[in-house]
C-alpha cells in the first residue's frame, strides 16, 4: 500500500517518493539500483555515478538527462532527488487515473509531466521557449554526423516553423505539447526500470 510505504534504510519520510513510483516494492528495487551506482557508498550519486548507467551513455540526449538530476547547479543527488527524476519514465498504469486524487499534484509520469521533462531538454536557457538554435543543437545530438550541416539547418527551420504557431521563432511549451499532441509520449518516455 503507497500510503504506508516506508523503507528501514532512511530516517526521512518516504512516503511521497513511494507514491512516485507505485509501492515500496518499486522502491527498494530502485534503492538497491542507487546503492549498486554509488559504489563508494557516498549516499548520493554524482555525474560520474550516473555515467555508468548503459541507457544513458547510447541515449543521445544521455548528458541532458543526467543534468536534470543536478538542478540549480547541484553536484550530487540524493536517493528521492533520484527518484523524482525516474519517476518521469515510470510507465503509465491504465487504472493510476480513476485512483488520483484531484487535490493531489498530477503524478510526474503524467503525460502533461512527461512532455514538460522533455521539452526542458531542449530549453537549456529556461526561458520556457525552444529556440531555433537550442532545437538545432538537439537536433545535432540526434542524428550526428548522417546528415550534412545543410540539411541539419534545413530540418532546424521546418521543425520550427511547425511547431511555432505564434510566429515568433521559436516553440513554446504550448506549441510543442500541440505539435505532439499525436504522438505517444507516455509509451516512448517509459523505462520499466524497477523490472
Amino acid at each position: 500500500d503507497p500510503k504506508r510505504c516506508s523503507c528501514v534504510y532512511f530516517e526521512v519520510d518516504l512516503n511521497p517518493t513511494c507514491r512516485l513510483l507505485g509501492g515500496s516494492a518499486s522502491l527498494l528495487r530502485l534503492y538497491h539500483r542507487f546503492r549498486a551506482l554509488d559504489r563508494n557508498k557516498k549516499g548520493y550519486l554524482s555525474r560520474v555515478d550516473l555515467q555508468q548507467i548503459g541507457a544513458l551513455a547510447v541515449n543521445p540526449l544521455g548528458e541532458r538527462i543526467i543534468d536534470s538530476f543536478f538542478p540549480d547547479g547541484n553536484l550530487r543527488v540524493d536517493f528521492p532527488g533520484f527518484v523524482r527524476v525516474l519517476a518521469h519514465f515510470r510507465p503509465v498504469d491504465d487504472d493510476d487515473s480513476g485512483m488520483r486524487d484531484p487535490k493531489q499534484p498530477e503524478p510526474l509520469n503524467s503525460r502533461m509531466n512527461k512532455l514538460r521533462f522533455v521539452f526542458q531538454l531542449y530549453d537549456l536557457d529556461r526561458d520556457g521557449k525552444i529556440s531555433r538554435h537550442e532545437m538545432l543543437q538537439v537536433l545535432r545530438l540526434m542524428v550526428g554526423v548522417q546528415v550534412t550541416e545543410e540539411q541539419l539547418e534545413s530540418i532546424t527551420d521546418r521543425t520550427v516553423q511547425e511547431a511555432d504557431e505564434d510566429g515568433d521563432g521559436a516553440v513554446s511549451f504550448l506549441e510543442f505539447t500541440k505539435s505532439l499532441e499525436k504522438m505517444d509520449i507516455e509509451q516512448k518516455m517509459s523505462i520499466r526500470i524497477l523490472k
